[in-house]
């Protein structure tokens, strides 16, 4: 487990954090510019030292106030990552990759050979950063932390400074890193397609304090919390399986309690778990079901909640799922046509979905697959 509880004041600023995560899987911290993100990641790495509380990662008391314990930052075998690679421009890849390495690696550590092969660096490692990409230094900088044998990796908006090829790049790499070396990982990021395609616990972050814990699925389909996971792009994620290709038409039917939904085509094998995050601004609904239309995604649906905004705007949270097993989904349409429909609690309706909303960014996979997604796949 992680276990983290701080405080810390800097200037105006006061961060008063709390909040455990799991010893597995990544754990994203997400919230707006000045939430305290940061900060909380560089306290975890003993960069900034917290004014009272602790810290402790796998049963390890890191940091203590009141037991007066605060592990220097070197013995806390924490690997950081930051926004750029901050590689040594005077060694090659290979030095930079083997620079920190301890020279008894503990039990479980990954081999210099295995890091390679995972990141793709064979053809790198006689290369100086300055003939690397962003992707490239990123990927170096990946390997040189996970050689210092970590038992838990810090990445601090490792795509900030990348642009959308590079952050493609890279992407599958932190996947291979989760699914394959299993090493827990704490994820800073405040792009929400990212944490839907990486992240298995959400923490929600506004003006220095923690406001929710829990699992992507289930702080994004909450209506209260949209100040925070985003209004414009809010909406749920929902966890589905691969159930069929359709090699014709180019589409991948994915199936969830209650109901089966149509994307474009995605190359994993049949059974493969998929996460998928349906914005609420592409959810159209009807109150009967529609005929002869080109939709090819319409669910039978439950009102369960509705959350009017200031302007003409309503967002509603629907239970499309079957009757024990509850799939929330987002709407959002105007004031206007939620009166005209006489939408209220408990009224049953049809989701319409396009299935070309569902773009690349959509999807993720939320455990160990064999296969990565088709990198030339449509939207």
């Amino acid at each position: 487990m992680i276990e983290v509880a701080v405080e810390k004041r800097l200037g105006a600023f006061r961060l008063d954090a709390r909040f455990t995560a799991p010893g597995s899987g990544i754990t994203a911290l997400f919230g707006r510019s000045g939430a305290g993100k940061t900060t909380l990641v560089n306290m975890l790495a003993g960069l900034v030292r917290p004014d009272r509380g602790s810290i402790a990662v796998a049963g390890e008391q890191l940091f203590s106030s009141e037991r007066g314990i605060d592990v220097a930052p070197e013995r806390r075998r924490l690997g950081y990552i930051f926004q750029e690679g901050r590689l040594f421009p005077h060694y090659s890849v290979r030095g930079n990759l083997t620079y920190g390495a301890p020279r008894r690696a503990p039990p479980g550590a990954a081999r210099f050979d295995a890091v390679v092969a995972l990141l793709g660096l064979e053809k790198l490692l006689d290369r100086r950063p300055g003939a690397l990409s962003g992707g490239e230094k990123q990927r170096v900088a990946i390997g040189r932390a996970l050689l210092a044998a970590p038992r838990l990796l810090l990445m601090d908006e490792p795509l900030a400074s990348l642009d959308q090829p590079r952050k493609a790049e890279i992407l599958p790499f932190v996947e291979r890193l989760r699914d394959e070396l299993k090493i827990p990982i704490i994820y800073v990021s405040h792009a929400m397609e990212e944490i839907v395609r990486l992240a298995d616990t959400l923490v929600l972050l506004s003006e220095g304090r923690v406001a929710a814990v829990g699992s992507v699925e289930e702080l994004t389909s909450r209506l209260d919390l949209r100040p925070l996971t985003g209004r414009h792009e809010a909406g749920a994620v929902i966890r589905t399986t691969v159930a069929g290709q359709d090699a014709t038409f180019g589409l991948t039917e994915l199936v969830f309690p209650g109901g089966r939904l149509r994307v474009s085509h995605v190359a994993l094998p049949l059974g493969t778990p998929v996460r998928i995050r349906i914005r609420a601004r592409d959810v159209a609904l009807a109150t009967t079901r529609p005929e002869h239309i080109s939709i090819r995604n319409v669910f039978p649906a439950r009102v369960v909640e509705l959350a009017a905004d200031r302007g003409p705007l309503v967002d509603l949270r629907l239970d499309i799922g079957a009757p024990e097993q509850p799939v929330m989904l987002w709407a959002r349409i105007t004031q206007r046509a939620a009166q005209e429909l006489g939408l209220a609690v408990g009224r049953q309706v049809f989701a319409l979905l396009k299935t070309v909303a569902l773009d690349r960014g959509s999807l993720g996979r939320h455990q160990p697959a064999g296969a990565a997604f088709d990198e030339d796949e449509g939207s």
